[in-house]
């Protein structure tokens, strides 16, 4: 995702190679810098909570989580089809383990997946009211899971989460961003810097499912041009590039489930 966590050093070596190391070596420096650069450029606060006033396209999505969740609970149907987190994003194996946080994309680095959000009309059209969207996704909690500590790669990203199916006991299912911990409500939305060290817990016996995405800060210009200089080198990379051929796999994947029960519920009805 355009906002993944930075791999940890002991990385597997079937994940590792040449621009890997390249960036392990000299990223977080120029990362670094860039993020002090944005910083000063943001036009909004550089808070780990950004209050959504700040955003005039959000509240439609709290007037219309209940389509959204609609439709969140039809691609749930098909849940065993879904990648976990790591399936997508290899890189992500630190904090993503055995299917426990599934992900079901609708947008990835900015491209729309069509044949996924063919399946979310609704979801679709409001998040194309995004300015520069960066991505977008169902994210699937498994009871009982924590997302380890980690920290994004760009301030020039934010991202919003729209509660959708929440435990009942919502206080056990909470993220901590820095040192601010909330929880998730259905039909809510928050907005939060996630190049602040951040972790997940859903301390309860219920599945957390919400929408996320990412989009642009708002900023200055060379806070502007920076962000987009970066996102194009970092689409030059193995860290965009494996996540893009897997994105396309596990959306055909999923079309082909989807297609082959419909099948069997029409040949039960002959």
């Amino acid at each position: 995702m355009a906002n993944a966590d930075i791999p940890a050093p002991d990385r597997p070596k079937s994940i590792s190679g040449g621009r890997r190391r390249f960036i392990k070596k000299f990223g977080k420096k120029a990362l670094l810098t860039v993020s002090n650069i944005q910083t000063k450029q943001s036009l909004v606060p550089t808070t780990p909570f950004v209050s959504v006033d700040h955003f005039d396209f959000l509240p439609q999505f709290e007037e219309h989580w209940q389509a959204i969740e609609k439709e969140a609970q039809a691609v749930l149907k098909f849940r065993d089809d879904i990648p976990g987190f790591e399936d997508i994003s290899p890189d992500q194996y630190r904090i993503a383990k055995k299917n426990q946080w599934k992900t079901f994309v609708l947008y990835g680095f900015g491209t729309r997946l069509e044949k996924n959000t063919a399946l979310t009309p609704v979801s679709a059209k409001l998040l194309e009211s995004i300015p520069n969207l960066q991505t977008a996704w169902f994210s699937i909690l498994a009871p009982g899971y924590h997302i380890p500590a980690h920290k994004g790669v760009t301030r020039g990203i934010l991202r919003a989460h729209l509660g959708l199916i929440i435990p009942k006991d919502f206080e056990k299912c909470r993220i901590r961003v820095d040192s601010e911990i909330r929880p998730w409500q259905a039909g809510k939305v928050f907005v939060l810097d996630d190049t602040y060290e951040h972790e997940v817990w859903n301390d309860t016996d219920e599945e957390r499912v919400i929408l996320l995405f990412d989009f642009d800060r708002p900023m200055k210009f060379w806070g502007r041009f920076l962000n987009g200089l970066m996102m194009k080198l970092m689409k030059m990379t193995a860290y965009y590039q494996d996540p893009k051929k897997n994105l396309a796999s596990a959306e055909d994947r999923f079309e082909a489930a989807v297609k082959q029960a419909g099948a069997n519920l029409e040949s039960m009805s002959d």
